[in-house]
């Protein structure tokens, strides 16, 4: 009996040693599960991204939409911290060294003020610029193929769009005197200004220009020029172009045609551009981002970029506001938008 006794003592001891080492086995699996977990919310770890845009106008608006397109696409989780530094430097500096003290896993800087507050602040945090002229002469990089340490990003003046504007205009409005209005306080628009002069060499043209510090003085700018000129030509200047209207309501009443920089003015009221689209190229610099936050690059190992190509627009109700006389091979050489709805209720 006393054998019975001790032999079930041992089967009962053996059971749980058996179920002990079932519940260890399980352990060990489930410790391995949470790590293979770990590893997938580690892929998918969510990014601070601050985003900073000198003004508010339709062409900075459309990059910021290209890049979070991009970033989305990918799949990549990003919060973004977007602040508007409504066209002062004060507001630049003071929204780029916040970002710094946050900590932000990447800045993007949309605008050529907005990339130099970005860099003046940081050497470490990667920097993606966009909606940028002329990053060498901005300092900001040393070279198209020689990116910064921790900067690089997709420039929105494609390397023919001033000559090419130019030759349309010397072309349809032979011997023109045209007017310009920029800010000659952002560098963007001093090279613009030195690549028509460039142009304009040799070609049946003259340019008068008027300079502006803000955009309240972006109407009597236009009102002055009205007079003396045959045609407006208002670039990717960000003063300007954020009181657009302004130049377009000119341009209607005195019957002068307004050639624009990009796709954006043209929704607005200009005539015509030869343009560039800025959520491609927004696009673009958000998949540049994608590859700096997976690891996969660093800002250095990416050249600065072009935008891909251009393309003649026209809007023809402008063309029709401001006098334009049609010319038939526009037709075949244009892509036409109208003026948005949204302006026309304005």
């Amino acid at each position: 009996m006393k054998k019975r006794l001790a032999f079930l003592i041992i089967a009962i001891v053996a059971v749980f040693a058996l179920v002990a080492c079932g519940d260890d086995t399980d352990k060990e699996k489930n410790e391995e599960t949470p790590d293979a977990t770990n590893d997938t919310e580690t892929d998918g770890d969510t990014f601070t991204i601050g985003a900073t845009q000198i003004v508010e106008h339709p062409s900075l608006d459309n990059a910021f939409e290209g890049f979070k397109a991009a970033l989305e696409d990918a799949g990549v989780n990003v919060e973004y911290d977007y602040q508007n530094a409504q066209n002062d430097q004060n507001n630049v500096k003071t929204i780029s060294d916040n970002f710094v003290a946050d900590n932000v896993d990447l800045i993007f800087a949309n605008s050529t003020p907005s990339a130099v507050g970005a860099l003046n602040a940081t050497k470490d945090i990667p920097i993606l610029f966009t909606s940028v002229t002329d990053p060498v002469s901005a300092e900001l990089v040393e070279a198209m193929d020689k990116p910064g340490d921790n900067i690089t990003g997709v420039v929105d003046l494609h390397p023919d769009s001033i000559k090419e504007t130019i030759q349309f205009i010397d072309k349809y409005f032979e011997g023109a005197e045209v007017g310009i209005v920029y800010d000659a306080g952002e560098a963007n628009s001093v090279t613009q200004i030195d690549l028509i002069s460039e142009a304009v060499e040799g070609t049946s043209l003259t340019v008068t220009e008027r300079t502006v510090a803000n955009s309240s003085e972006v109407q009597q700018a236009a009102t002055s020029l009205a007079s003396d000129v045959d045609v407006f030509f208002i670039f990717t200047d960000n003063t300007v172009v954020s009181a657009l209207e302004s130049v377009i309501g000119v341009a209607n009443e005195q019957k002068i045609p307004l050639i624009v920089g990009e796709p954006d003015s043209l929704a607005k009221g200009g005539f015509a551009t030869y343009g560039i689209d800025y959520y491609t190229v927004g696009y673009r610099t958000g998949e540049m981002a994608v590859e700096i936050l997976t690891g996969e690059k660093t800002a250095a190992d990416i050249d600065v970029e072009y935008p891909p190509s251009m393309q003649l627009f026209i809007n023809k109700e402008a063309a029709e506001l401001q006098g334009v006389e049609w010319q038939d091979e526009w037709d075949d050489e244009a892509e036409f938008m109208e003026t948005s709805d949204e302006e026309d209720e304005e």
